[in-house]
């Protein structure tokens, strides 16, 4: 997917994140839906866009170099060459504000809070993504501002204050109509779909997943579709059809496995395991949050970590393994 600016294209990359649990009860398996939001940018063309000193093209051919370093480190996927890129982009932001460019300081502060969001440091993504939003206001990146509302969106998502991230989530969606950006409009979507399944209104959320998936399909987004086909499996999870929701599930996991979602991938075996384990099949079921339980580690996340740790726990749990329980249970 792909957002226009003067002179340039900016792609995208898509940082699929998991924002919802579903809790069923205290001895339950826990499900993870996703939502997704910012995009790390890079631009490969000139970045000057007005009359500018020489010195101002040194301090932007500076910035530059620094923010793909960043680029470099964030692509990576790891939590360490993420707090690494925080590092570069911090540097970058120096030089974007020498260079008086404000169009790449609301890109750069954007990409911090979305390192921030993903490490789980709420309160910094939110710091970064409020300074980002007035400036692209400021410049008329409509694209920009969007993407920043629907991160706002997602950060009170996962804070739990549904009604803020659904303010946010619609002040993004005509926006993204607006400048026809169909992916991200899928991808609001989904995240509208995703509070209302939070808020238990299964039905309404069906429709706006089944709003997104179309979307997504068409502009050739792969990591969107698999995140809504996910979310899809969930609703159907909940609503007892478990055979729905393998079938959203396991279309949902070869596109994550194509697009290098580890961190999605993870989720959805953890997913494909509480189907079994609700059908009774114990031994599948653990065949699946194991093969999640190394991904979600790779990529740190540890919130996911901490989930399929619990999973597996109450596999033990059920099949009279009280110590094997235990040990899963401290682990998490």
């Amino acid at each position: 997917m792909n957002n226009k600016s003067i002179k340039s294209n900016i792609f995208t990359y898509l940082k699929p994140k998991f924002k919802l649990y579903t809790l069923t009860c205290l001895l339950s398996v826990v499900l993870l839906s996703e939502s997704v939001g910012a995009k790390a940018t890079f631009k490969q063309t000139q970045i000057a866009q007005q009359p500018t000193t020489t010195e101002q093209d040194a301090t932007r051919a500076a910035a530059k170099k620094v923010f793909d370093e960043g680029w470099a480190l964030y692509k990576q996927g790891t939590a360490e060459s993420r707090r690494q890129a925080i590092e570069k982009w911090q540097e970058a932001v120096i030089l974007w504000q020498k260079a008086g460019d404000k169009k790449w300081l609301a890109i750069t502060l954007n990409n911090i809070g979305l390192v921030y969001d993903s490490l789980g440091d709420k309160q910094q993504a939110l710091k970064f993504y409020n300074s980002a939003l007035p400036l692209r206001k400021e410049v008329g990146d409509k694209a920009g501002e969007a993407i920043t509302l629907n991160n706002i969106g997602l950060v009170y998502d996962s804070l739990g204050d549904k009604q803020q991230a659904l303010k946010f989530y619609n002040s993004a969606l005509p926006l993204r109509k607006e400048v026809g950006d169909k992916a991200g409009e899928a991808r609001t979507l989904n995240n509208i779909g995703g509070v209302y399944s939070s808020l238990g209104d299964k039905q309404q959320a069906l429709k706006f997943y089944n709003s997104a998936l179309p979307l997504s399909k068409e502009v050739g987004d792969k990591a969107g579709e698999a995140i809504t086909l996910n979310n899809i499996g969930l609703v159907y999870h909940s609503l007892g059809d478990k055979q729905q929701a393998l079938k959203f599930y396991n279309s949902a996991l070869p596109l994550k496995k194509e697009v290098g979602d580890k961190a999605g991938e993870a989720r959805t075996l953890n997913n494909i395991g509480g189907v079994y384990s609700s059908l009774g099949d114990k031994q599948q079921a653990l065949k699946f949050y194991n093969s999640a339980l190394p991904l979600s580690k790779e990529v740190g996340d540890k919130a996911g970590e901490a989930i399929t740790l619990n999973n597996i726990g109450l596999v033990y749990h059920s099949l009279g393994d009280k110590q094997q329980a235990l040990k899963f249970y401290n682990s998490a």
